[in-house]
C-alpha cells in the first residue's frame, strides 16, 4: 500500500483510499477493521516518518483497542467538543488509556466557539464548554480550543489545511513535540 501524499509532503492512509469509488460505504466488522489498522501500520510504504497521527472514531471500540495493542503509541490526544454528553465519552477514552497504560498528552476541544467577524465576541454555538472541568477531574492539560472558522473548513475542503495559520494549536503542537 502506498500512502497518498499532500502537496506539503504529508503522507496519508485511509480506508477511503482503498475503495473503488470515494462514495462507497465502508461496511466492515471489528476483525476486518482491526486487520486494516494493522495493515496501515505494517504494510503501507511510509517514508521519513517523524510523527504518525491515527485519527480514531470516538469511544472505546475495536479501532482504539487495536491501535493501543499493535502500534508503538507514545501518547494520545483526546479530541472533544463542547456538548455536555461528550464528557462521558471523554471519560471512557481516558479510562481506557489508563487501563492500557497509554500516556494522555492532553485534551483538545474542537468546535469550541465561533468568533463574530464584526465585534469579536465569542459565541458558544454548541453550548458552554465543559473541557476545563473534565481536564481538572483527570489532571490533564487543555492543549487547544479550536474555533469554528469558515476559512479552515474551506482549506480542509480544498486540500490546503496545512497552510492555515492556527495559533490556537501552538500549545498542542508543542506538547506532541515533547513526547
Amino acid at each position: 500500500m502506498i500512502p497518498a501524499t499532500t502537496s506539503t509532503g504529508i503522507e496519508i492512509m485511509s480506508a477511503n483510499l482503498l475503495l473503488d469509488h470515494d462514495t462507497d460505504p465502508v461496511i466492515w466488522r471489528g476483525p476486518v477493521i482491526a486487520g486494516a489498522v494493522k495493515q496501515f501500520w505494517q504494510e503501507a510504504l511510509w517514508e521519513n516518518v517523524d510523527y504518525m497521527f491515527v485519527d480514531m472514531p470516538p469511544g472505546t471500540g475495536d479501532v482504539p483497542l487495536t491501535v493501543f495493542q499493535s502500534l508503538p503509541v507514545n501518547g494520545i490526544v483526546i479530541v472533544t467538543s463542547p456538548q455536555e454528553l461528550v464528557s462521558m465519552i471523554v471519560a471512557k477514552a481516558v479510562n481506557m488509556a489508563k487501563k492500557m497504560n497509554i500516556p494522555i498528552i492532553g485534551l483538545v476541544e474542537n468546535m469550541s466557539y465561533l468568533e463574530c467577524p464584526d465585534c469579536g465576541k465569542k459565541i458558544s454555538v454548541f453550548g458552554e464548554s465543559h473541557i476545563d472541568d473534565v481536564a481538572k477531574e483527570y489532571g490533564l492539560p487543555v492543549l487547544a480550543r479550536i474555533p469554528i472558522r469558515p476559512e479552515v473548513a474551506g482549506a480542509v475542503d480544498g486540500g490546503t489545511v496545512e497552510y492555515v495559520e492556527a495559533p490556537w494549536m501552538d500549545e498542542a503542537a508543542g506538547a506532541v513535540e515533547e513526547i
